[in-house]
């Protein structure tokens, strides 16, 4: 892999890029032509596979870690993806953690933990991204698609994505005049390990079943909706963006 800056070549940075829906828009991206900063949190050997895969194919990719709510870990992640590339033209933010259970009986720990990580961690990157991103570029935060559909259980889940929402359609209007894009993806129930874990096979066939196209979205679904949004979809900025077969 080239160790030498290159300022022409656009360049993306995608957090929680190791595995699952991060890992297929790393993927995409890199396909697309990007220059790609792959963060890791807790899998490196995961962030490591893919930058390798990636190389193999004849593109340019850089494994980057840190926890995306401590400011200074992610200052580092940015700058070594800027001093290897160039700069840095589009900032994919889909870090998070999904712990569900009822309003009533939920552990405030684990409350505390999901704030941290998508909410804290969402502003961390996105105020970075606000100010590093270059002319013509796109910040693309991620939050789900249960804040319509509303299933119980996932009550404090959907608060910290209300959140990234909110925020995103502010920074939206506070980027005026910079030309950057700011918008959040909202997936559906997506076939990934994160998703399938501890549901049962009826479980998993009734939500794939209540889409109008009557499956599971796959993460190759979510990186499409990326791709455009990183690329083409110039006109749109400030929006959420539902990826779910029409289910809500």
């Amino acid at each position: 892999m080239s160790t030498t800056s290159d300022t022409t070549r656009r360049v993306a940075l995608v957090t929680g890029g190791s595995g699952g829906i991060g890992r297929a828009i790393a993927e995409r991206l890199a396909a697309d032509g990007y220059a790609v900063g792959v963060h890791y949190a807790g899998h490196q050997d995961k962030a490591d596979a893919l930058v390798a895969d990636v190389t193999a194919r004849g593109g340019h990719a850089l494994a980057v870690g840190g926890d995306v709510a401590d400011e200074t870990a992610m200052q580092a992640a940015f700058d070594h993806v800027e001093q290897r590339f160039g700069g840095i033209d589009v900032v994919v933010n889909t870090a998070g953690v999904m712990i569900l259970g009822p309003v009533a009986s939920y552990d405030l720990a684990d409350f505390d933990r999901i704030v941290r990580t998508n909410v804290r961690g969402t502003f961390v990157v996105s105020q970075l991204a606000a100010s590093r991103v270059r002319h013509g570029g796109a910040i693309v935060n991620f939050s789900t698609s249960v804040t319509r559909t509303q299933f119980p259980g996932y009550g404090p889940y959907v608060a910290t994505k209300a959140a990234v929402e909110g925020l995103t359609l502010i920074l939206a209007r506070e980027l005026r005049g910079k030309d950057i894009t700011v918008n959040t993806v909202a997936p559906g129930p997506t076939a990934t390990p994160l998703f399938l874990d501890g549901k049962d096979e009826v479980t998993v066939a009734n939500l794939a079943k209540a889409a109008p196209l009557e499956r599971l979205g796959e993460p190759q679904d979510v990186a499409d909706t990326v791709s455009f949004l990183a690329g083409p979809g110039r006109w749109v900025n400030g929006q959420i963006l539902f990826v779910n077969g029409g289910l809500a």
